[in-house]
C-alpha cells in the first residue's frame, strides 16, 4: 500500500468524501480528467498504471493545439476509485474545492509505459468522450531545489488536433461527462456531497494529542507578498519604466558585489500586467503585444497576480539551445509564435508595490518565486556567483553572445549606468542602414548593406555587410529600402570610389543588428554578418560602441587574395550564409583547419546552387579550376587522372569559389600516400539512440584507443554523431591500420551487442551505434575538423576538449555563424597537441575491452 501512502497522509477521511481506496491487483487502462476548482482552477489528468491512478495537475487544462504545451505538475498517486469521484472537498482540506469528471475513457501507450514513465516521456493515445488522438507527457528539467516535478502535456499533431484559430475545447465542452453538470451546480451542494455516495454526514474528529496543520493544495500558487518586504513602496502601477541599460566593458567586473547572467540574443521587453491585461513594451515604450502572438500573453495572464511590471527578453532558441536573434527575426516575418521564450530577469512592481528601490538579489528572489508558478514560454533567468571572467569564458566557449554583470545589492535605475555591465564574446552592435548594393543573383533582392553610425549629428560610414540574409530577408529588405531611396548620400563625408561603387543610397531610417569579427585600422567592419532589423531602436541613438583607438591594434587574420564572383550567392538559405560568409568563416579559422586539409588528397562535396540544389562528390579536376588549387598524382592510379589538394588559404578560398561545402581529406599526406597519420572512429547512432548514449560510446572508444597506446581526440560530426580521432606515426600501412580499427569496433560490438554494431547493415542498426571503422582504408575519407556540412543549419565538425563533451553540446551545435566566436575566445585549442601526441601502431598492440557484467 506504499503507492497510496502519500495520498492518505494528505487527507482526513473523517472530513472529506474522497475515497480512501486500495491498490488494485489487476492491470487496467482507464483514464480520467477531473476539472478541479480549488485555490486555482486546473484539470487533473489521471492514467491507470500499476493498480493506481498516476496523476498530474494540468494548470491550464489540456489543449488540442500541438504547439500549446501545458504545464502538468506531477502529484501523488490516487486510488482507482478516485476516477469516479465528483463532488466538493471541504474548505481547509487538501485540494479543497469542487470537482467534476470532465472526461473519461481508456488510454493506450505507444511504447513501453513503464520505461517511458521512468525516462520522463510517455507517448499514448486517448479514447475518451471528449479527447482522442495521440498525446505526450514530457518531464522537464527541474530547477535547483525545486520540490515540484514539472511535466508538459502536449497534443500530438494528428487528425484530431486543432489550430489556434479553432474553438477551445475547454470552453466548448465545460460540463461533466458523468452527470452533465457544470462546476457551479456541484459547488452549490453542501461540502461533503458526492455524486457517487450522496450527502456525507460530517463526523466529529477524534481528539488527538497533536493537531494536524491545515492542508494545502499542491498546485496552490506560492506568490511573494510585497507588503511584507522592507523597502517596497506602495504606489500605482506605472505605464512604462525606462529600462536599465548595461554599459559595455572589455572584461566583466570582479568581486562578491557582482552576480552574472547570460546575455540573451533577442528583444528586450517589459511585461506590464494589470487585472489580466498584458502589454509587452519595447525598451522605448512601444506596445508590441500583438507582434508576439497569444502564447506569451496567455502565460503572463496565468500568473496568480493582479498587477506587475517584469523586465526580460523574448528570444527564439535554436535546436542547440542558444538564443538566436536571426531565428527570432525569421519567426516574426513568418508569423510563427510557437518558439518564443520570455526569459524574466527583474521584477519592478508587484500587486500595488514599487520594488525598484529593493536590492537586485531580493527582487530576483521574489521573481524566482513568482516564476515557479509560470509555464512555458515564461522562464526565470538564473545567475552565477562565480568569478565573472570564468562565467564569460564558459559562455564564449559555447558561442553565446556574452554575459551581463549586475550589482547584487543595486536598485533598479533607468538609463545606462555602471550598475549593469555587459561583456561580449564577439563584436556586435546596431548600425544605421544608409544604402544597399543590389544582389548579383536576384533582380529584387539586396546583395549587401551599407552601414553607418552617428558621431554627434554626423553619420559616419563603417563599411558593408554582405552575409547573414536568407533569400526571403534579402527580398524583404529590397522592398523596404526601395521605398526610402535617396538621390544623395546621407553620410557626412564623401565616400571613396571603391566604397561607393554600385551603392543605392537610402534615408537613414532603419537600424540593423550586426555581428562582426573586429574593426579594421581605418574604422570599418571586418567580416560582418547581418542578424536582423532592430525596429525598437532609434537611428540617431546608434553610435560606435568601441572607440577606434581601442581596436586598431587587434591582430588581423591571414589575408585572402582570391576574388569571389557572385559573393552574395546564398549557400544556406535558411541561415543566410552566402559565398562571402563562407569565405569569411574559413579565413577566421584558417590557422586551426590548415593542418588537417593542406597537402592531402581531398574528396569534395560541391553544390553550386547551395544546399537545396544538386550536390555531388568530386575528387578530380573540373573545368575552370581556380589556379590556387593544386593537382596531385596518386602513384597507384593507372588512369593518370590527378586528384585535388590545396597548400594555403587561397587554395581553400578557391574551393569556396567553386561551391565546395564539405571537405573530406585522406588520412595520409601526398608526401606519404601509403602510411596514414591518423585514424578516425565514426560513431553513427541508429534510430532511437539518445545523445547521452553516443557520448558514452565516445568515452568507451577513447578508453580502448588509450589501452592500445594511442591518444584520442573528439569532435562533433556536424551531422548525427561523434568522431574519435587518434594521431599516429606514419609507419603502419593501410591494411594494418584497417585491421587495427576493425578489431576495436568488433570488440565493442562483441562486448556490448545491445549498444554497438560494427557492420554497416541498416537492419541491424536500430537502437544501436555503428562503430564505423571503414574510413581507415586507402582512398576513404571523413569530414575534416572545422569543415562545414551541406545540411540545413550550416553546422561544422567541431573539435572539442573531452570535458566539453556534455549533453548541452549536440552533434550540430556549432555552425558557420557561431564557431568563429568560440575559436576567438578559447584560451587554448583543444587539439593543439594533436600532432605531438602521435604514436605508432605496432602489431604487438591489440585493443581489448572489458567484458561488461
Amino acid at each position: 500500500m506504499v503507492a497510496l501512502e502519500t495520498y492518505r497522509k494528505k487527507r482526513d477521511f473523517n472530513t472529506t468524501s474522497e475515497p480512501k481506496g486500495r491498490k488494485a491487483r489487476k492491470a487496467g487502462n482507464s483514464f480520467v480528467i477531473q476539472k478541479h476548482d480549488a485555490t486555482r482552477l486546473h484539470y487533473d489528468l489521471r492514467l491507470e498504471m500499476d493498480g493506481v491512478l498516476k496523476s498530474w495537475a494540468v494548470t491550464r487544462g489540456p489543449s488540442l493545439v500541438p504547439t500549446e504545451k501545458r504545464l502538468a505538475v506531477h502529484v501523488e498517486d490516487h486510488p482507482l476509485e478516485y476516477g469516479d469521484f465528483e463532488g466538493t472537498i471541504p474548505k481547509g482540506e487538501y485540494g479543497g474545492g469542487t470537482v467534476i469528471v470532465w472526461d473519461r475513457g481508456t488510454w493506450e501507450p505507444i511504447h513501453d509505459p513503464e520505461r517511458g514513465y521512468a525516462k520522463g516521456h510517455l507517448e499514448f493515445e486517448l479514447h475518451g468522450e471528449k479527447l482522442g488522438g495521440r498525446w505526450h507527457l514530457v518531464r522537464m528539467h527541474g530547477r535547483p531545489r525545486e520540490k515540484r516535478e514539472n511535466w508538459l502535456l502536449i497534443k500530438g499533431d494528428d487528425d484530431v488536433a486543432r489550430t489556434s484559430k479553432d474553438p477551445d475545447i475547454l470552453k466548448e465542452q465545460p460540463n461533466s461527462v458523468k452527470t452533465g453538470r457544470d462546476l457551479a451546480a456541484v459547488a452549490g451542494e453542501e461540502p461533503g456531497w458526492s455524486s457517487k455516495t450522496g450527502k456525507i454526514e460530517k463526523k466529529k474528529p477524534t481528539k488527538s494529542k497533536t493537531a494536524k496543520p491545515a492542508k494545502t493544495e499542491l498546485v496552490q500558487p506560492d506568490v511573494p507578498d510585497p507588503s511584507d518586504v522592507k523597502g517596497a513602496k506602495k504606489a500605482p502601477l506605472p505605464e512604462f519604466v525606462e529600462p536599465t541599460l548595461a554599459t559595455l566593458t572589455a572584461k566583466p567586473p570582479e568581486g562578491d558585489r557582482w552576480i552574472h547572467e547570460i546575455k540573451y540574443d533577442g528583444y528586450r521587453l517589459q511585461a506590464r500586467i494589470e487585472a489580466g491585461r498584458v502589454k509587452l513594451l519595447t525598451r522605448t515604450g512601444l506596445d508590441w503585444t500583438k507582434k508576439f502572438g497569444k502564447e506569451v500573453v496567455g502565460a503572463f495572464q496565468d500568473l496568480p497576480i493582479g498587477t506587475a511590471m517584469i523586465d526580460g527578453e523574448l528570444v527564439v532558441e535554436t535546436a542547440a539551445g542558444a538564443s538566436d536573434f536571426s531565428s527570432l527575426q525569421n519567426d516574426l516575418s513568418e508569423g510563427r509564435t510557437d518558439r518564443f521564450i520570455f526569459y524574466v530577469f527583474d521584477l519592478l512592481y508587484l500587486d500595488g508595490y514599487d520594488l525598484r528601490a529593493l536590492p537586485l538579489i531580493e527582487r530576483k528572489a521574489m521573481l524566482e518565486q513568482l516564476a515557479a508558478n509560470s509555464t512555458d514560454p515564461i522562464r526565470y533567468s538564473g545567475h552565477f556567483n562565480e568569478n565573472g571572467a570564468t562565467v564569460l569564458s564558459h559562455a564564449c566557449r559555447l558561442s553565446l553572445e556574452g554575459i551581463v554583470s549586475k550589482l547584487r545589492d543595486g536598485p533598479y535605475r533607468s538609463g545606462r549606468g555602471k550598475s549593469w555591465m555587459k561583456a561580449k564574446c564577439s563584436s556586435r552592435q546596431e548600425f544605421v542602414i544608409a544604402g544597399y548594393v543590389p544582389s548579383t543573383t536576384s533582380r529584387r533582392a539586396i546583395g549587401s548593406l551599407v552601414m553607418g553610425v552617428y558621431n554627434g549629428k554626423k553619420l559616419e560610414h563603417v563599411g558593408r555587410v554582405g552575409t547573414g540574409y536568407s533569400a526571403a530577408v534579402a527580398e524583404d529588405l529590397f522592398k523596404r529600402l526601395e521605398r526610402i531611396r535617396s538621390p544623395e548620400s546621407p553620410f557626412a563625408e564623401r565616400l571613396s570610389a571603391d566604397a561607393s561603387r554600385k551603392v543605392r543610397y537610402t534615408k537613414p531610417q532603419l537600424v540593423a543588428e550586426v555581428e562582426f569579427r573586429a574593426w579594421t585600422g581605418d574604422g570599418n567592419l571586418r567580416h560582418a554578418a547581418f542578424r536582423g532589423l532592430r525596429e525598437d531602436k532609434v537611428p540617431t541613438d546608434v553610435v560606435r560602441e568601441i572607440p577606434k583607438s581601442a581596436v586598431t591594434s587587434q591582430s588581423q587574420p591571414k589575408r585572402r587574395t582570391v576574388r569571389l564572383t557572385h559573393p552574395d550567392r546564398i549557400y544556406w538559405p535558411e541561415e543566410g550564409v552566402t559565398k562571402e560568409g563562407l569565405a569569411d568563416y574559413y579565413t577566421d579559422i584558417w590557422k586551426y583547419i590548415e593542418p588537417f586539409i593542406t597537402k592531402r588528397p581531398l574528396a569534395l562535396l560541391r553544390s553550386p546552387e547551395g544546399i537545396n540544389g544538386q550536390a555531388f562528390f568530386q575528387k578530380h579536376a573540373w573545368k575552370g579550376l581556380n589556379p590556387n588549387i593544386t593537382l596531385v598524382k596518386d602513384p597507384k592510379d593507372k588512369d593518370d587522372e590527378p586528384l585535388i589538394s590545396i597548400n594555403d588559404l587561397d587554395g581553400l578560398i578557391g574551393l569556396v569559389q567553386s561551391a565546395v561545402l564539405e571537405i573530406h581529406p585522406w588520412g595520409s599526406t601526398v608526401a606519404d600516400w601509403e602510411h596514414p597519420d591518423m585514424i578516425i572512429m565514426d560513431l553513427d547512432p541508429g534510430e532511437g539512440v539518445d545523445w547521452e548514449t553516443v557520448i558514452a560510446g565516445a568515452y568507451e572508444t577513447r578508453d580502448r584507443l588509450q589501452q592500445a597506446g594511442l591518444a584520442a581526440f573528439v569532435k562533433t560530426s556536424g551531422g548525427k554523431g561523434l568522431h574519435v580521432v587518434s594521431p599516429i606515426k606514419p609507419k603502419a600501412n593501410w591494411p594494418d591500420v584497417k585491421a587495427f580499427t576493425k578489431a576495436i569496433a568488433d570488440s565493442m560490438a562483441a562486448d556490448s551487442p545491445d549498444k554497438y554494431v560494427s557492420t554497416i547493415t541498416k537492419s541491424k542498426r536500430k537502437g544501436k551505434i555503428l562503430i564505423d571503422y571503414l574510413r581507415n582504408q586507402r582512398g576513404m575519407t571523413a569530414v575534416a575538423p572545422y569543415s562545414t556540412r551541406a545540411r540545413p543549419g550550416a553546422a561544422v565538425s567541431m573539435p572539442l576538449a573531452w570535458d566539453e563533451l556534455t549533453p548541452g553540446i549536440g552533434p550540430a551545435y556549432f555552425t558557420v555563424l557561431n564557431a568563429p566566436t568560440r575559436m576567438a575566445s578559447i584560451k587554448r585549442d583543444p587539439w593543439a597537441d594533436f600532432r605531438a601526441a602521435a604514436t605508432p601502431i605496432e602489431k604487438t598492440k591489440t585493443p581489448r575491452g572489458k567484458k561488461q557484467a
